[in-house]
């Protein structure tokens, strides 16, 4: 990939930069010619990361939810690389099983990380995207307008992440701010091969229409992405016919309840139905810090 005039010399800051889709994005800007800031748990994996890329790059160990890290960060960020002209607020957890017998600390960390955790992006980020006149991307999901079931927590993050962006951009676009959504499909990383591992996520996943149960390497979708914030889109589809499946949104709550009703009492009669806990390698390093911060 040749440099990309519009994003070389630039600095870009990354949230869930320490695998899956935020290291392949952090990589792909990498070689556009970006500066990367890498937010994320995993220090050890940020700083690996920081070191492989062609460009200036700092890895930050932060907890997106935590506003006076946050604060820390872009502070470091902007003394050690420039003040950072693109914002991706990529971080995001999942859990799956039935909303009634959820853990309640689990449910709210999602709403936490993916939603609270963006809009903190945002507003620590906000003052160097007003100076820049820059470019703040919410990666959000399918699950935005396509609610499923055993999806609670992450279907209302992403739908809230959705509505969240459309409200930043309203209010600072008059300000040179450009703000975008990125609608992503079964991207593979390393939470979506730990919901393949559960019957109820499978199952989710085996009711979709073929196109939709298919599962793009991270790597083409960073590719995409990264046009995207090169071409600082208000919304970009990944794949590109979920686009048309927006236009019809509507019509998905129906369609969902439906196929719910035919599988949901199979898999409970079968014992499928449990909580599935964090999702992934990122998960895990999520449930590491947040125990290592309430033992503080």
């Amino acid at each position: 990939m040749a440099r990309d005039a519009r994003l070389a010399g630039r600095t870009v800051v990354v949230t869930g930069a320490a695998r899956g889709l935020g290291a392949e994005l952090a990589r792909e800007l990498a070689r556009r010619g970006a500066g990367l800031a890498l937010l994320g748990h995993e220090r050890p994996r940020l700083e690996a990361l920081a070191a492989s890329l062609p460009t200036p790059s700092l890895a930050l160990a932060v907890d997106i939810t935590d506003d006076e890290a946050l604060a820390r960060a872009a502070h470091e960020v902007r003394e050690r690389l420039g003040r950072p002209s693109v914002v991706v607020a990529n971080a995001g957890v999942a859990e799956g099983g039935p909303f009634a017998s959820s853990d309640p600390a689990s449910w709210r960390r999602v709403i936490d990380v993916n939603l609270v955790g963006s809009a903190g992006t945002a507003r620590a980020f906000l003052p160097d995207l007003t100076a820049t006149a820059g470019y703040f991307l919410q990666i959000a999901s399918l699950a935005s307008f396509g609610a499923a079931p055993m999806m609670s927590a992450y279907c209302a993050s992403k739908a809230g992440v959705e509505a969240f962006a459309h409200c930043l951009r309203a209010e600072v676009a008059h300000r040179g701010v450009a703000v975008g959504i990125a609608y992503l499909n079964w991207t593979e990383t390393d939470m979506i091969r730990d919901a393949d591992r559960y019957a109820v996520l499978r199952e989710l996943r085996a009711h979709m229409p073929l196109p939709a149960r298919k599962v793009r390497p991270a790597e083409e979708v960073a590719a995409q992405v990264a046009r995207a914030v090169a071409g600082r889109r208000t919304a970009v589809y990944v794949p590109r016919w979920l686009a048309l499946v927006q236009l019809g949104r509507a019509a998905l709550p129906p369609v969902v309840l439906r196929a719910a009703r035919r599988s949901l009492p199979r898999l409970e009669a079968e014992g499928g139905l449990a909580a599935t806990g964090m999702l992934g390698a990122g998960g895990e390093a999520d449930d590491r810090s947040r125990a290592g911060r309430a033992g503080r």
